[in-house]
């Protein structure tokens, strides 16, 4: 028999249903979910709009190739543009995050006819060729995916990308970097960071890549992470909550950049059911006011959460938060959820990552934040 290659630590629980902010196993046992499946979940599950939707869809046609004209990618562009306020940048849809970020790094190539590309310490932005290239995990890149043209500086350290900039600046392609890293722990980019990288990208003629995958698509209160900064990138690039669940990836790219036919293409990217997923994901995230939702839920969490002994640190904005526990809590994670029932992430060494669909209630906020104090107690 054929079995599957093992790849994944897994947990003993099988999910056979989710409902809102909530999954259950098959023997009926029903989780918080804090996690959402790595930040995909985004409109809670099965949300009735969205089941909808894509049972319509599926009743018509659920692909076809990217060579026939499809209305339905439109909608998706120009609801994205209204929804981002990136009303003049250009959509190219494809099928997730390290795909997302592929092209945005080949289009900076094309662009700018460079190779060096600068990331950054605790960087992660995918696992494939290029992308997992510019990811600081040695351990995730095969021999064939060593990249001499990139180049890992600290991340927010200013002096550093100066110094970069003053060596290299006229072969730099693009600087990539998350707004908030995810698997780098919820650090979060200081202002004058992101503005120092669109100053020297722009001083340069070099593309400023922001990697909106998981810090990205309203998570924060905003729509793009680097917007509550008031900077603007060249590229971003989405997937994770852009489907809810749904495989889709995109990246937006500034007008500055003219397609050709050829130069970045796909298969299944930005099909019919694809599509439609993108549309209610962001027709629900519009008509509910999940923006403002995240950001007061997002709040009111951290303010929590700050107060509560134990904690050595709390990081993130909106509804991507870090909690930093000393060494010998290590344990609370893997007790929030075989005791308490409550999905979360984790991010090495002792960091708990909170990423709940952007609809989740107080209700859930404080049942969390109880059975989070009680388990901090018993240290």
């Amino acid at each position: 028999m054929m079995k599957l290659y093992d790849v994944y630590p897994l947990q003993s629980i099988e999910i056979s249903k989710g409902l809102g902010s909530y999954v259950f196993d098959v023997n009926d046992t029903k989780y918080l979910d804090f996690y959402g499946g790595h930040a995909v979940i985004s409109i809670g599950h099965t949300h009735p709009h969205y089941v909808s939707r894509l049972k319509n869809q599926l009743d018509k046609i659920g692909f076809y190739s990217n060579s026939i004209e499809m209305p339905l990618q439109q909608q998706v562009a120009s609801m994205l543009g209204e929804v981002s306020g990136l009303y003049d940048y250009q959509l190219f849809l494809c099928n997730s995050g390290a795909e997302a970020n592929e092209n945005a790094l080949k289009l900076a190539s094309f662009h700018t006819s460079r190779k060096r590309v600068i990331a950054f310490e605790g960087a992660f932005h995918g696992r494939t060729s290029l992308a997992v290239s510019v990811t600081d995990n040695p351990k995730i890149i095969a021999p064939i995916n060593e990249n001499s043209n990139v180049q890992f500086l600290p991340f927010n350290d200013e002096v550093a990308l100066e110094q970069a900039f003053d060596m290299f600046g006229e072969e730099i392609a693009a600087v990539i970097v998350e707004g908030i890293q995810g698997v780098g722990g919820i650090q979060v980019a200081n202002p004058s960071f992101l503005s120092k990288i669109r100053q020297l990208t722009t001083q340069y003629q070099s593309v400023f890549i922001a990697d909106e995958v998981q810090c990205g698509y309203g998570r924060t209160g905003e729509f793009y992470s680097i917007q509550h900064q008031n900077v603007q990138a060249d590229i971003y690039t989405m997937a994770k909550g852009m489907g809810n669940g749904f495989p889709i990836g995109a990246i937006a790219v500034s007008p500055l950049f003219k397609p050709w036919h050829g130069q970045l293409g796909t298969t299944f990217g930005g099909n019919h059911l694809a599509c439609v997923a993108a549309l209610s994901v962001l027709e629900v995230i519009q008509g509910e006011n999940l923006l403002d939702n995240a950001t007061k839920i997002g709040t009111y969490l951290i303010d929590e959460l700050k107060q509560i002994q134990g904690v050595e640190e709390v990081r993130g904005i909106g509804l991507m938060i870090g909690i930093e526990l000393p060494v010998q809590m290590s344990e609370v994670r893997k007790q929030l959820l075989f005791e308490d029932h409550i999905f979360t992430g984790t991010a090495n060494p002792n960091v708990i990552r909170l990423l709940p669909p952007l609809n989740i209630t107080k209700m859930d906020a404080d049942f969390f934040l109880e059975a989070f104090k009680k388990r901090l107690q018993q240290y």
